[in-house]
């Protein structure tokens, strides 16, 4: 799992940087309408709302985006959509196994999309239920070394159900279950540590090894789904060593 957590990290910069930009900050504040719609505007009394505005905010999203999507959702301003939330299941290439998750208000142009990404970049559509069991329901919360060793990092999530801790070089991985994850997060505050992320996520079982070529292939097709509107996370089981990440670039 380290090669893709810190493919993804890496990949995560970069997107802040460069043309993503604008569909990561629509991704952002989708999911902040949807948590304020789910659970209530208050981001006190709904953590799933409290994650994804901090979320937003670490990724420079402007304060009053987050208000007006907080708004929407919770009914205290017109325009909210009716997302729904769909899960397709996929191959990418090396028999790589990957769920999409998607929030959409159009099932049919969703389901196109991701049709359409698979297709042209050597994937194939799943039936339901081929690959999910492949992946288990965890919380991931990712926070900066900020010169903490990992041992005190331990210390203190470990009563909260921290399950590991992984180092992926800048950053720490703490994986929970997922009920466990807000527990997880606010044991770090507690002990005066600044997190960079927390949400739930799914995370292989088992992981299928990439030599180079392939794995070129495989971040060219995670690409091209992250590039589709309505598509917010690809969960995949591959795994990279940093020897074929290096040769990647």
């Amino acid at each position: 799992m380290a090669g893709h957590s810190k493919w993804a990290t890496t990949k995560h910069k970069k997107a802040a940087l460069d043309a993503k930009r604008g569909k990561l900050f629509a991704k952002l504040v989708k999911n902040i309408e949807v948590a304020a719609r789910t659970g209530g505007g208050d981001p006190e009394g709904n953590p799933t709302l409290y994650d994804a505005i901090q979320k937003a905010k670490k990724n420079s999203v402007p304060q009053d985006n987050i208000e007006r999507a907080r708004k929407r959702g919770a009914g205290e301003e017109a325009g909210g959509a009716d997302w729904q939330n769909i899960m397709y299941e996929g191959y990418a290439p090396g028999g790589v196994a990957v769920l999409i998750e998607c929030l959409t208000d159009n099932k049919n142009r969703a389901a196109s999309e991701v049709r359409t990404a698979l297709s042209r970049n050597g994937g194939s559509l799943a039936d339901p239920g081929s690959v999910a069991y492949l992946f288990n329901r965890k919380g991931v919360v990712i926070m900066p070394k900020n010169d903490v060793s990992e041992d005190d990092v331990l210390m203190a999530v470990l009563d909260a159900g921290a399950e590991e801790v992984n180092d992926l070089g800048e950053n720490y991985e703490i994986i929970s279950e997922a009920g466990d994850m807000v527990a997880v997060r606010t044991a770090l505050q507690e002990a005066g540590y600044d997190y960079e992320s927390a949400e739930a996520s799914f995370l292989p079982s088992v992981n299928v090894p990439l030599d180079a070529e392939t794995a070129r292939k495989v971040f060219r097709l995670i690409d091209a789904l992250e590039d589709c509107d309505d598509v917010q996370n690809v969960y995949s089981n591959f795994d990279v060593s940093d020897e074929v990440l290096a040769e990647v670039g």
